[in-house]
């Protein structure tokens, strides 16, 4: 049970702290790989030192006779697997199963797994498995050449002829990049799987429990009433844990081969190159305008890398054909392939990037046409979606604009480059817009009144650090009024009533009407109770005489002050609890949600500071606005803006992944090469929400927050770093190296 002081303030959008903070300040909350079992053995693979080529011999013999050792598994001994479908109910990144064959596609690939009764056991077996390949020169180039015909997103008028007969005063023509980028979450992945004879038991690190149980009894050939996922709290994921990887598959073999609990922990290093990334991406922009700063064609043709093995679409031009009116515009997508791990999705796949390259080029059009780049953006706000010729459901971005300006200090900005100082450093300022689409998931959940006077929640999703144990706590208290902490909230676990995975904003929006619903059904069935049993205090009443409001049952025509608690009605009556049971569709099925388009909405405004002198960048302040619909829980929500925000400046500053040309393996596979933003690079970050609630995905009005507040960061830097260098970054990260050729001197 998770449980908080109830606050003397309403349910749903206040300021609440966690309820499971408790478990995670004491060490109480249990972690995937901080389970032990009795009888446990521990798995670790051996990973391929090539990226292209084949496994031409494997030798165990050495391994297999070492101390502890209990089994060395190859595909000639592991067992059959079958690979994931193609449905979003049972979606895997890596279709193709692990062992499945010679052929060798990405570095670390695994190419076998030690089985023994201690990890220092298994990792030293590891070491002792001799792998002999047939290795080819690896293709793990950064260049990008499309290796399909480009497919067309979207398109409207004539952006072609329009940009073309443009004169070159009005238009802008250039292409951003953006690199590979690692999750690397404090919490690496983790299985622990058990085979009892019959069902699968995993207790897994994952964003998508019921998705999970979908892609394990695919693999393994069993049905899903045969697999059990239990989840009870994530180190984080970032979109890394969004879908499973083969690792899980394996320790599932190998508990199913040795009728034993096995344990896979994922090291560090593995993080790299076994559990997805960000991919690469190169796009092109090009737009044109009138003198005063109407866009009048749009261009969008990006390129991002796929694997050898795998397809999976960074969909860079999600935003870019709602995001600005204009009646000439066209978006393109094709990839390269090379010799790497599949990719995955991350905070904000597609649109985090795509924004990257779309505010970048708005941000230097502006300039060029000399306008305010504030008012750039609004000069272009569409009335309606111009892509699917629908309204917005709720659309508040000149707001987001306008707020955001005012509380940073926009207006004290003089254009100049260089030309703000502050303590003897150079200030440059910067902003750009954004957008994320919200969603809602087909979604289940159980509430349960009990005679104790306490309730009870339950639905198949999981907490990934979002805050979601709060918020559930909170949407039943909406409609029973019970206190916070009389409420048990019980999730991560597949056995419960199917839940939404955590990702892409949307568990929230999509568990306000399913748990609405269960609450209201379990009031129902109180108030029959009350008008039917022959003890209670309401006995012979119509049912629909009687109300409930703060947990007190009551005759219509009266107070709720008047009534009687809920709690007493069923000790009366001795009914330990009454339930009720709501079901929500996706809003990709709803007829209503299809007519307007739905997304949330933000403005970045960014500070930082340049010293040229010892060629010191750095990010000092941000203002983000969102138009979020309305926020269940501000604090939750405040931090989750925060966290993207503090993501979004290694996106800008640090983060990129490197290869080497020889082996294909990531060089900086390490969290001592590879760069992340810490608490000494964090700005001071100033968040508001504009709370307008948006009802076309729920009767709250709620949308989600996870990804939009890293939306707009990255370019919002680099449009600042312009401002303070004079020196236009396209190219991420953003690198000092970039800066000493500044315009600006000391």
């Amino acid at each position: 049970m998770q449980s908080t002081s109830q606050k003397t303030q309403p349910s749903i959008g206040g300021d609440f702290s966690r309820i499971d903070g408790p478990f995670k300040v004491s060490g109480t909350a249990s972690y995937t790989a901080d389970r032990t079992l009795v009888g446990m053995l521990y798995a670790v693979p051996v990973c391929a030192t090539i990226a292209s080529g084949r496994l031409s011999r494997i030798n165990t013999d050495a391994a297999a006779g070492m101390p502890g050792v209990r089994a060395v598994f190859t595909r000639e001994n592991i067992g059959k697997f079958y690979r994931a479908g193609f449905s979003f109910d049972a979606r895997a990144d890596e279709k193709r199963p692990p062992l499945e064959d010679d052929t060798i596609a990405y570095y670390g690939q695994y190419v076998a797994l030690v089985v023994a009764d201690t990890f220092e056991q298994a990792t030293a077996a590891s070491r002792a498995v001799k792998v002999a390949y047939e290795a080819k020169q690896p293709d793990v180039r950064e260049q990008m050449l499309a290796e399909n015909a480009p497919s067309v997103d979207t398109h409207r008028g004539d952006a072609d002829s329009t940009f073309a007969s443009a004169p070159d005063a009005l238009k802008l023509d250039e292409t951003y990049t953006t690199p590979i980028e690692m999750h690397n979450p404090i919490e690496l992945h983790a299985t622990v799987a058990v085979f009892d004879g019959a069902t699968y038991t995993f207790y897994e690190t994952s964003q998508a429990i019921v998705n999970h149980r979908g892609v394990m009894a695919q693999m393994l050939g069993v049905p899903e009433d045969n697999v059990r996922v239990i989840m009870k709290y994530l180190g984080s994921g970032f979109g890394g844990k969004l879908f499973p990887w083969t690792h899980s598959l394996l320790a599932a073999a190998a508990a199913r081969n040795l009728r034993r609990p096995v344990k896979l922990v994922v090291t560090r290093e593995m993080m790299f190159h076994n559990v997805g990334h960000r991919t690469s991406t190169q796009q092109r922009m090009r737009l044109s305008a009138t003198a005063d700063g109407r866009l009048t064609s749009l261009q969008h043709d990006y390129v991002y890398q796929n694997a050898r093995v795998e397809t999976r679409k960074e969909n860079c031009g999600e935003v870019t054909g709602y995001l600005y009116s204009s009646p000439n515009l066209r978006v393109t997508a094709a990839y390269a392939r090379r010799d790497i791990a599949p990719s995955t999705s991350m905070r904000g796949p597609g649109a985090v990037p795509g924004l990257f390259a779309i505010e970048s080029a708005v941000d230097e059009l502006a300039i060029k046409l000399n306008i305010d780049p504030v008012n750039m953006r609004l000069a272009n706000e569409p009335t309606m979606d111009e892509s699917l010729n629908v309204p917005f459901s709720s659309r508040h971005l000149k707001e987001c604009l306008t707020r955001g300006a005012d509380q940073f200090g926009w207006s004290r900005r003089t254009p100049a480059v260089g030309s703000m100082r502050r303590d003897g450093l150079i200030v440059g300022w910067g902003m750009a817009a954004g957008s994320w689409a919200a969603r809602r998931l087909a979604t289940e959940a159980i509430v349960e009144l009990h005679a104790d006077g306490t309730a009870r929640v339950s639905s198949a999703t999981q907490d990934v650090g979002t805050g979601t144990y709060t918020v559930l706590a909170q949407m039943v208290s909406n409609v029973t009024g019970v206190a916070l902490d009389k409420i048990s909230v019980v999730i991560g676990d597949t056995r419960l009533p199917p839940g939404p995975m955590s990702g892409g904003s949307m568990a929230t929006a999509s568990l306000i009407p399913a748990v609405t619903q269960a609450a209201q059904a379990a009031v129902q069935q109180l108030l029959a109770t009350a008008a039917q049993a022959d003890h209670s205090p309401f006995a012979g009443q119509a049912a629909d005489t009687l109300a409930f409001e703060r947990t007190m049952v009551y005759r219509k025509g009266t107070s709720p002050g008047a009534g009687v608690p809920f709690e007493r009605i069923l000790a009366s009556v001795q009914i330990n609890s009454v339930a009720g049971r709501g079901r929500s569709g996706a809003s990709a099925d709803d007829s209503d949600a299809s007519k307007v388009s739905i997304h949330s909405y933000c403005a970045q405004f960014i500070e930082v500071t340049w010293q040229p002198e010892i060629a010191r960048l750095r990010v000092s302040r941000v203002v983000s606005v969102i138009d979020g619909g309305k926020i269940i829980n501000v604090r939750t929500g405040r931090n989750q803006i925060e966290g993207a925000i503090v993501m979004g400046v290694g996106m800008a500053l640090f983060e990129e992944t490197h290869y080497d040309a020889r082996s294909g393996a990531p060089v900086n596979r390490s969290l001592a090469d590879y760069v992340m933003t810490t608490h000494a690079d964090s700005p001071k970050i100033d968040v508001t929400f504009l709370d307008y609630p948006d009802f076309a995905l729920n009767s709250l009005g709620a949308r989600g927050v996870g990804e939009i507040g890293l939306a707009g960061i990255a370019p919002a830097i680099a449009n600042a770093v312009y401002h303070a260098t004079g020196v236009r970054v396209r190219n991420l990260p953003i690198r000092l190296e970039d800066l000493l050729t500044a315009r600006v001197r000391a």
